[in-house]
Parts: structure tokens; sequence; C-alpha cells
């Protein structure tokens, strides 16, 4: 009779197994010294005083002008916020601090090579650059607000500059991460109709000068093909006056900023008064397939966001040494490391390279050097440091105050390793979960407000009001074991304004399916589909399963793909776990495992059979895996992401795995192909 109700549940309900985990309590020196102890935020920011609580944000900005309606919802979904504002971010994260700050870091740059000595970079340093590479961009270049330029840079201070310059003058940047291929950068040059490139030569990542101007000629090559021509090249170079790429300079179009720069020295910019609306930037989601996607941000909205909560979950003050160990090319990077640190005021590290160079204890040296005491990554970070440098942060003399995770859920092991080891028991952790979509933080606890669990985000933060729907709409209530689609039921200031030139596709991805009418102009009509799936316990706390498409349907049971990841680590000698579906013609899907060991430990039949076990007594049978593959490593992206899509393909005997020109060792998926598939 029990299956045979599992059978029934709706498709969006997914079975959950997992163990609620204890609470763990933040320290009463960190609530001592909390920007937030006010459990009362919540009333304010209650549906009730919806959409006028979030002026509490607005106003840690400066404005050259008020807004007349907070919230403008008369073109449906498409929210504006805080219309008839004048605003500019770039006079927000540097000119308005230079009184009180001006000789206080801003920036501070950790090249990747450990003889290169770190990099501080004052606001007043940071104003006057920012302030030449405008006049540049602005006399040199012929820029006008509402132009979009492409920033393909890797993790040097030059990236926040450029950005900050464009938000100067109003021109919207659409910065590609730097591990993207140049086909990938050209794609995105044509849909945002960018004739302005910017790049760098070269930059270092483990151990290695890459060559990256090398990407512009096919960046510029693919833009072409889809009709888009580029003007401007503008080159950085990593060391000043020596050229690092084998890529020809195109006379005519590309030109190097530091000789540009002579001609621009101290000139000043007055910043645009730009409306609140205005779009700020244009982030491209991560996808592998289909017509890149750009979530347009907005200024004064976004802006909001991303300082109160830079203020309030991050808890950064301004005597804080903040390291957001994110890339600049996700929206992480421009929420937390760029444009919501900085206009609160912060002192935020930027680091070249990647945190196992030369060695795995390299991230808790430049915390221990640089007195960092908050500190920001992605469970992908975790688990690698984790794996190759389990002892090593005991090693070093730091203490962290605040420790962040982001980009996708932890498993509980981890989360304690995080919490035991890396913040040795004394850093209050918040589990973020958002999206590039939402600008910034949906769910969380708040530092000081609330006890940790391992595994799970949290409530929504203040103003963000989540529901969990079944896929015929109802809600499914917290307590119920049940999961589903989680939805946010208000918009909020930081959410994206639309998706770049595509309004249909921003409608029918992210509202169309729980609209109640879709002629309303009532928000209440219009909650936003966020595409994960989560369940709500009877504490408020929601638990992220992971994507709705990651669900593996086994028999009827919708399983979670992070839940039995999460049963996997609990095996002592597993690393890292990655569980895709194959094709089966009896149950339909059924789970495949990838794991990979931990230093030290040779592959074993024992350690297969130990990662069922685990997963038939977390879970039970009915998710009991085809197979279990022991890999030398896991396919990943240069951002750390474990390629799923890839194992996936594998699995189910695909000679086409896709595209896999960004991962950062594409030559183990041949090795895996063997071991799947044979010769």
């Amino acid at each position: 009779m029990a299956d045979q109700e599992r059978l029934e549940v709706s498709e969006a309900e997914v079975a959950v197994h997992w163990q609620e985990e204890d609470y763990y309590y933040p320290p009463v020196e960190f609530i001592a010294q909390a920007n937030m102890t006010d459990a009362g935020i919540y009333e304010r920011f209650s549906l009730e005083n919806f959409p006028e609580c979030f002026k509490e944000y607005a106003d840690l900005l400066d404005w050259y002008q008020y807004w007349h309606t907070t919230l403008d919802t008369s073109d449906a979904p498409c929210w504006k916020w805080f219309v008839g504002g004048k605003i500019n971010a770039c006079y927000n994260c540097v000119d308005r601090h230079l009184p009180r700050y001006r000789n206080k870091a801003a920036l501070i740059f950790v090249p990747e090579p450990e003889e290169e000595p770190h990099v501080a970079i004052t606001y007043q340093e940071l104003y006057v650059r920012v302030n030449e590479v405008a006049a540049l961009l602005r006399d040199f270049v012929g820029l006008k607000t509402g132009d979009r330029v492409t920033i393909h840079m890797p993790m040097v201070p030059e990236l926040p500059i450029m950005m900050l310059a464009c938000a100067r003058l109003g021109v919207i940047h659409s910065v590609v991460f730097a591990g993207f291929s140049g086909q990938a950068c050209g794609e995105r040059i044509a849909d945002s109709g960018s004739h302005i490139l910017v790049t760098m030569d070269g930059y270092y990542r483990n151990g290695q000068l890459l060559d990256h101007k090398v990407k512009a000629d096919e960046a510029l090559k693919a833009a072409q093909e889809l009709g888009q021509t580029v003007d401007k090249v503008l080159v950085w170079r990593r060391h000043r006056g020596q050229y690092a790429s084998q890529a020809p300079m195109v006379e005519g179009r590309d030109y190097f900023m530091d000789d540009l720069l002579a001609n621009y020295g101290g000139q000043r910019v007055e910043p645009v008064k730009m409306p609140a609306e205005a779009p700020l930037f244009l982030m491209y989601t991560s996808g592998t397939t289909g017509k890149p996607k750009a979530a347009q941000h907005s200024t004064g909205g976004y802006l909001s966001y991303v300082a109160g909560t830079s203020k309030y979950v991050q808890d950064i003050h301004p005597e804080d040494v903040y390291w957001c160990m994110a890339d600049i090319g996700w929206i992480t990077g421009h929420s937390y490391i760029v444009y919501g640190p900085l206009a609160i005021a912060a002192t935020s590290v930027l680091y070249e390279g990647v945190p196992t160079y030369p060695d795995a204890g390299r991230p808790w040296r430049i915390a221990e050097r640089l007195n960092v005491n908050i500190f920001h990554t992605a469970p992908t970070a975790i688990r690698m440091l984790r794996k190759v440098g389990p002892e090593e942060p005991k090693k070093y003399n730091y203490q962290f105050k605040h420790m962040t995770t982001v980009g996708e859920p932890i498993e509980p092991e981890v989360w304690k390793w995080y919490y035991e080891v890396v913040g040795k028991g004394k850093a209050v952790i918040v589990d973020t979960w958002w999206q590039t979509e939402t600008g910034g933080f949906l769910c969380s606890t708040m530092p000081a407000l609330h006890p940790m669990k391992p595994g799970s985000t949290g409530p929504g933060v203040p103003g963000i009001h989540p529901v969990i729907y079944d896929e015929e709409g109802n809600e499914i209530p917290a307590g119920s074991g049940k999961a589903g689609n989680i939805c946010i039921r208000n918009p909020w200031p930081g959410a994206f304004q639309t998706i770049w030139g595509d309004r249909d596709r921003y409608v029918a991805t992210y509202y169309a399916k729980y609209c109640k009418n879709k002629e309303s102009k009532d928000w209440r009509d219009w909650p936003y589909l966020t595409g994960d799936a989560a369940m709500q316990a009877a504490d408020g706390y929601y638990r992220i399963l992971g994507r709705i498409d990651d669900v593996i349907n086994v028999a009827g049971h919708r399983l979670g793909t992070k839940e039995l990841e999460s049963a996997c680590l609990l095996v002592p000698e597993v690393a890292e776990a990655s569980v895709v579906p194959r094709v089966d013609e009896l149950r339909g899907r059924v789970p495949d495992v990838y794991i990979s060991l931990k230093p030290g430990y040779a592959p074993s039949q024992e350690i297969k059979d130990a990662v069922v076990k685990s997963i038939e007594d977390t879970i039970g049978k009915i998710a009991r895996p085809k197979n279990v593959y022991i890999v030398p490593d896991m396919p990943k992206t240069r951002s750390g992401k474990i390629m799923r899509r890839v194992l996936a393909a594998l699995s189910n005997n695909q000679q086409d795995v896709g595209d896999v020109t960004t991962l950062v060792n594409p030559e183990v998926v041949e090795e895996i192909r063997q071991m799947v598939q044979g010769s």
C-alpha cells in the first residue's frame, strides 16, 4: 500500500529521507558585535509591510533623488523598484566613503605566485583609478549611457575597476567568466550587442601563466558569425610593459590599457545620475546548452539589496577583512565581492588563483597573513579542501568570526568539517541559497538570531517569503516530510528585471507555471519559480534538494540527487560524490554513483559496498545504485563544479558528452569512459 501511495504522489513531490540535524548556536561574542540582533526585523519585513519595508535597505545608500513609487507592478512580472529615484552605483561604492575611509583598503589583491606581494588598494586609489578608466571609456572609446561592454577577465583588480568605471558612466557591463572559451564569450557579445571587448593578456592559474588574449580572436570571430562586430579590444597586461600572450595585437582594433591610461592621469568624471530602474549589468547564467540567457539587473534595487544583505546576513563591518573566494565572473562575485561589500565600505580580498596552489594550506596562509575574519566560499571548494588537506587549517593562526557557504546544498558531513576544522568551532555559518537571477540571498539563517542546522539553509531572509508548491499549485506545509517546487511569493529589489532581449522567455521560465492570472498587475498573482526542489522542516528551515531537473524518478519514487550524494559522503574514505540517472528498462531510471577518494585510500570493493550500504541505510533499498564507480577525479569546470551532464552521458553509453572545453581536467573524461563503457 505504501508503494502504491508513493506512485500516486504529485510529480513535484520528492521522496525525502534526510534526517534532521542538531542545532549549533552562535557564540555570544559574535552576537555582541553583530549588525543585526533585532528579531523585530522579520515583523518590519512582513508581507503586511511589503513593499515599503525595503526602504530600510535603500536607505543604506546615498540617493541624488528619492523615489516616488517603491514598487511599480504596471508591467508585471517585470518589476520596477524605487521608481523616480536617481542614484549611481559607483558613487555609492567609492566616492561617498572618501571622507571617512579614504586611506582604508577597499580591495586587497593576492596574486597566485606566493613570491609576489599582495597589493592593497585604498578607497582613494580606487577612486583615482576608476575615474581615469571612466574618462578613457568616455573619451577614447566613445561609450555613453546604455551602451554594453563585454568584460572577459580573470580575478585581478582591473576587473572591479572596469565594472565600477562602467557604472560611473551608466554603461551596462557584461562580465564573462575567464574560464569560458572564446566561442562562449563571442555568443555573449552578440546577444548583448556589445561593440567593445575588455580582456587581459594572461593570468596565473595552478602555477602557470595562461594565455588569455588568444580567446579574444575566437570571441570576435564567433560574434561576427552571429552578426555582431566588435570595434575595439582593450587589453590589460598582467605585468606592466610585458606581453604574456602569443596572440598578435591587431592595429586599429586592439589597444593596451596601460598605454592608453597614460593620457588620462588625474582626470575626474562626474557620476551619471541614473534612474533606479536603469540596468546596471547583464549576468549570463551558466547553462551548458541553448541560447545564452542574460539576467538583467537594475541599479537602485539591486544595489540596495546586496548592500542590505552584505551588512546583515554577511555581518560585514568596515573594520572587518572579508574574503569571498568566488569568481567575479559569477553573480556571487558581483554581489558579494564588488557591489555589496564596497557599498558598505568593506575591505575585500581578491585572490587570483586556485585555492590549492601550491598546496592545500594556501587559503589558511592568506587568512593568517591578512587577518581575514569573514570567509565566503562554495561547498565545491569546501569538499575539495577537505579532500586534499583535511588537517591543514589546524596549522595556521587565523580565526574567522563568520563563514558563508553558497552555490549548492552542502552535505551535513562537509558542513561539520567546515564548522569544526575551518571555523575552529567558533565561527557562525550562514548556508545561503539564491541564484544568478535573484541578485542576492533568498534563504539563510540570520547569523546572530538563529541557530545553525547542518544541511539546512534556514528560513527566508527578511522580506523574502518562500512557498513550496506541488505540481498542481497546492501548498506543501512545513513539517509534512514532503518536498516540492520552492517558489517566492513576492518580488524583491535584488531580483532581475527580465532576460535581456527576451521578455517572453523570462515570463515562461520563471512565472508562467504558477501564475494565477496572466492579465493581473497584482504581484500576489505572480509567484517566482526558482526551479529548485526543497522541503521545509517543522521549525521553518528549508532544505534545498537540488534542481528539479536533477531529481531521479525510480519506479515512481522521486529521489533528490543531493540526498544520495550526502549518503555517499558518510563513508569515511569518500571525498566527493556525484549521482546521475541511468536509463533502466524495468524501473525507468536508476542512480549511478561516482565517487573520488581522500588521499591515502586505494579503490576497493569494500568501499563500493560501504557506499551502497550507506545509501540503503539512509534512504532505503529503492535508492540502491546500479553502479558505483571510483574515479581518479570528477570532471570539473574551472569554477570547481562537477559536470554531472558528462557523467550522465557516460552512464547512458553516449559517445558525445558535449562541450568539455570549459573543464579544468578534460583528460579525466576519457579515463572514466574506459571505466564505464570499456574500450
